[in-house]
């Protein structure tokens, strides 16, 4: 018993230099009670009891989880668009122009009587004196004048019959019957149809929402930092001094990191006018091309011819006066030499009283109603920000780094063969492989020991009663 424990010193001391615990000048001894004395001060575990061993472990480092908020959604903005807004309203819109209509007001004429004279005031002879004395014929008149009748007489003289009868010429004479005047005659005004556009609809704009662009980057994010923890060496190069012990390295395990997309504002949502076109619509339309127009027509002034006797010559007279002898034929009347008044002949005649006129008439305008959609509240947008997306991430931060502690643990000195059994066979149900389940703590038990304890963060680098204690197995029961 006392060569198994000197054994297990000596393996103890090698892997304590192995770890560094000793110093190169440190020295082992045992005493009649093979229990180990390491020399220099503050290099064994403190209040150690005695039955119990004790090792250098490596407690694994202590980290604690942090949730991390981290911004995947840069703040935006939201835009609400509100229409335009229109209410229907009725336009009057002219479907044929105002013009002139030309009315043609005749001339008026009014009828008037005219004495024309038909016979020239003159003097004949007449057979006897007095008023009711008739006439004498020319043949006798002749034969007076012939006979020496005078021409020249005095009124009321008289002569015997010795006649030559007064000379007449008919003429025709032109006398205006009407006078000249104009007739007028006027055309309407001339339309034609067209089509001709009419606005139903004003030109607006509308308020359209360009969206937010984003951006997708993906973003490493800290999961664990790197950190540094002890490992068993491999190989025979690894060993110090041929020593049976195990060599344990320090080893750096780097930072663990997760990758985390991002979405990342590009261009902030904006608002795009669109121009919206007035709308129109077509009806037809009469539409003045020729205006209404006059024509005058001249009437020619009306004349009427009227028969007139014009004296070409005087009765001549031969004769004598009463009492005398007179040339001449003697007819054995007595001429008297009388006044015979002119003739006049009534007669109608239209003279103009009011000229032919142009009246100009108004013609309306002729109007249709048409319903039109009027803009009365232009669009308008309300911008609602949008905040910022979060995620919150979890983080591990380092709250203590991994250290060399002294932990009691088993050794041959205070284990038995019964407790390696039940750790092997624990260990195996975990799916850790022990090896053999023979209650040796062989070099496959240890290595499944070690395994187990990083897999549960405990301190590793021996059998700590911490790791029987999470096996669920109890010591000394």
């Amino acid at each position: 018993m006392v060569i198994r424990n000197k054994l297990f010193n000596a393996r103890v001391a090698a892997a304590c230099m192995a770890l560094g615990i000793l110093g190169s000048t440190a020295v082992i001894a045992a005493d009649q009670q093979g229990m180990g004395v390491v020399a220099g001060a503050g290099l064994l575990p403190p209040n150690a009891r005695a039955g119990e061993c004790y090792a250098k472990v490596m407690v694994p480092a202590i980290y604690k989880t942090v949730d991390e908020k981290v911004v995947v959604a840069d703040a935006s903005q939201k835009i609400e668009v509100t229409p335009a807004q229109y209410e229907w309203t009725e336009v009057s819109v002219p479907v044929q122009q105002e013009s002139e209509k030309l009315v043609s007001v005749p001339a008026k004429f009014e009828s008037i009587e005219e004495k024309v004279e038909i016979e020239a005031a003159h003097t004949e002879w007449r057979v006897g004196p007095g008023k009711k004395a008739r006439a004498a014929d020319g043949q006798m008149v002749a034969t007076a004048l012939a006979l020496g009748l005078p021409k020249v007489a005095k009124q009321g003289q008289c002569f015997n019959e010795f006649y030559q009868p007064v000379q007449f010429k008919s003429e025709t004479e032109k006398l205006l019957k009407k006078a000249a005047s104009e007739k007028i005659t006027t055309s309407d005004p001339e339309f034609e149809w067209v089509e001709e556009k009419v606005l139903v609809k004003e030109a607006s704009e509308k308020l359209v929402e360009v969206p937010a662009q984003y951006d997708v980057i993906t973003e490493k994010v800290l999961e664990s930092p790197a950190y540094t923890t002890w490992k068993k060496g491999r190989g025979l190069n690894e060993k110090v001094d041929n020593a049976t012990g195990e060599i344990m390295c320090l080893v750096e395990v780097p930072a663990k990191y997760k990758s985390l997309e991002k979405k990342v504002l590009k261009t902030p949502v904006t608002i795009k006018k669109v121009e919206i076109p007035a709308e129109y619509k077509t009806i037809k339309v009469r539409k003045l091309v020729k205006p209404a127009q006059e024509t005058r027509t001249a009437i020619q002034a009306e004349y009427q011819t009227v028969e007139k006797r014009r004296k070409v010559s005087n009765a001549k007279l031969s004769w004598e006066p009463v009492g005398a002898a007179g040339d001449g034929k003697a007819t054995g009347k007595t001429l008297c030499l009388a006044e015979v008044p002119a003739k006049h002949k009534a007669i109608t005649k239209h003279v103009i009283k009011e000229k032919a006129t142009i009246k100009k008439v108004a013609v309306p305008a002729k109007i249709k109603t048409v319903r039109m959609s009027k803009l009365v509240a232009p669009p308008s947008e309300n911008r609602i920000p949008i905040p910022a997306k979060h995620q919150i991430v979890p983080k591990r931060t380092k709250v203590s780094a991994a250290q060399l502690e002294w932990r009691p643990v088993l050794c041959e000195t205070n284990t038995t063969k019964e407790l390696v059994v039940q750790i092997q066979s624990t260990l195996e149900m975990a799916g850790f492989n022990p090896g053999a389940v023979d209650g040796a703590l062989g070099n496959a038990t240890m290595r499944a020991i070690d395994a187990y304890q990083r897999k549960h963060n405990l301190p590793h680098g021996g059998l700590t009663l911490q790791t029987i204690e999470k096996l669920g197995i109890k010591v000394g029961g």
